[in-house]
């Protein structure tokens, strides 16, 4: 898929790998519509690249189809990147006892539902788009493509820690949904892929104590650290440019495989 002229919508595009997303794909040519929740700085980061900011709840159909209907004004509508999402922990029974009910409910509405809805009304207005042929990378054959999808699961749907339960159940969901929403948009010329960072620089993991985050670091096998949003940015930018890249999850992890605590 070629990046210019086009729009893309990238969700969590405030900060961490959703702004690092936006960057990436302002800077490939792309009008980026950020959307994000109200009291982030949406505003700001979107001001930042020359783009627009739609504060939107991505579980709720009319603001997530505002946030579409603004892309589709400024160009056709061809990447969306899910990457907003909230990380919870609770064990299943912890010492207050078992882990209350709305707070998995609300972990798989976020992260596993509000990714399917996104998911579902940009793959509409896609469908409507012209599909492009256009060779994009040397030596790849131009494809006939009207969009592409990247979500953003996590390492946790694999091997989840304690205490991981909702947010595993929910990032299991996202990537297990990813082969299944590739065939069914395979007709209308759209593209689905989920990418699974593993330990990554976030506002999220920049709040835990120093100490925590060596000990985290020192179980990466190769690069001893954490990623990056430029690499999780960089491996978005591939995707959307290499069309052979359909119905599959990419671990994005240095080759970590989380440990039950």
């Amino acid at each position: 898929m070629q990046i210019t002229e086009c729009s893309a919508l990238v969700t969590g595009g405030a900060s961490g790998l959703g702004n690092g997303t936006a960057r990436v794909l302002a800077e490939a040519g792309a009008k980026v519509v950020i959307v994000d929740l109200p009291s982030s700085r949406g505003e700001e980061a979107a001001a930042e690249l020359g783009g627009v900011f739609v504060p939107a709840d991505v579980t709720n159909a009319d603001q997530v189809r505002q946030a579409v209907d603004a892309a589709q004004r400024l160009a056709p509508l061809r990447v969306t990147v899910n990457c907003a999402g909230i990380a919870t922990a609770g064990r299943t029974v912890g010492r207050e006892g078992p882990l209350a009910l709305d707070a998995f409910e609300r972990t798989i509405r976020i992260n596993l539902i509000g990714t399917f809805n996104v998911t579902r009304l940009a793959a509409a207005a896609m469908s409507a788009n012209e599909p492009v042929e256009a060779q994009v990378l040397p030596g790849i054959p131009a494809t006939g493509e009207r969009g592409v999808i990247v979500n953003t699961a996590s390492v946790a749907a694999f091997d989840g820690q304690i205490g991981q339960a909702a947010y595993s159940a929910s990032k299991g969901g996202v990537a297990s949904m990813t082969l299944p929403l590739a065939r069914d948009l395979s007709k209308l010329l759209i593209r689905v892929m989920t990418i699974a960072p593993g330990i990554m620089q976030t506002p999220m993991m920049a709040g835990m104590p120093d100490d925590v985050q060596r000990s985290l670091e020192e179980q990466i096998p190769m690069p001893s650290r954490m990623g990056t949003p430029a690499e999780y940015a960089a491996l978005v930018r591939h995707i959307v440019e290499n069309p052979l890249l359909n119905g599959e999850v990419i671990r994005l992890d240095g080759a970590i495989r989380m440990q039950p605590k």
